[in-house]
């Protein structure tokens, strides 16, 4: 919970961080918004502020509340709800792997050394968090724009809003 009226702090995002790398599921709430003087647009230009901020992970809910004027409280549980049902979610294997494996073909992994990186094979951990290994003829060569990349596609056919995702790469 941030006060909108002090804006997002280095505290929270030194919070928000400690947060994703423990995998906890994220709302964030913009408390006190009764109190904002609103133009045209408010909500977004501080919606990308905070995402610029708690970047490269900006796949999170962001809910402007007023806890004394109670406005938008049941939005904000609903949404917490929602985030931690996402975090509970497991994917069978092959529905994983023929949707990511689609996407792997139409963007492959860059080339390492004159030869191809290919993906054979993913699977979900049975972990807490959600945790995707990619089997890879070398793993160590996927570098991190490709590992953004995946993580995305994943959020975007999975839902993963609010929720870190871990991903692993093992040889195959």
């Amino acid at each position: 919970m941030i006060d909108a009226t002090k804006g997002m702090t280095s505290q929270d995002v030194n919070i928000f961080s400690l947060a994703t790398r423990k995998g906890k599921g994220v709302v964030i709430l913009m408390n006190k918004w009764d109190l904002m003087e609103k133009e045209t647009m408010t909500s977004k230009k501080i919606e990308e502020e905070i995402k610029h901020k708690i970047a490269p992970f900006t796949d999170v809910p962001i809910l402007f509340i007023s806890a004394t004027e109670k406005l938008r409280i049941h939005k904000a549980i609903e949404e917490t709800i929602d985030v931690f049902d996402r975090r509970q979610q497991k994917i069978q294997t092959s529905k994983l792997n023929e949707i990511m494996l689609k996407e792997i073909l139409n963007y492959p992994a860059p080339m390492f050394r004159g030869n191809a990186v290919t993906i054979k094979y993913i699977m979900q951990l049975p972990v807490v968090v959600p945790s995707f290994t990619f089997f890879s003829n070398h793993p160590d060569e996927v570098k991190e724009p490709y590992r953004n990349f995946l993580e995305n596609k994943l959020r975007s056919h999975f839902n993963f809003k609010g929720v870190p995702v871990r991903l692993f790469f093992r040889k195959k």
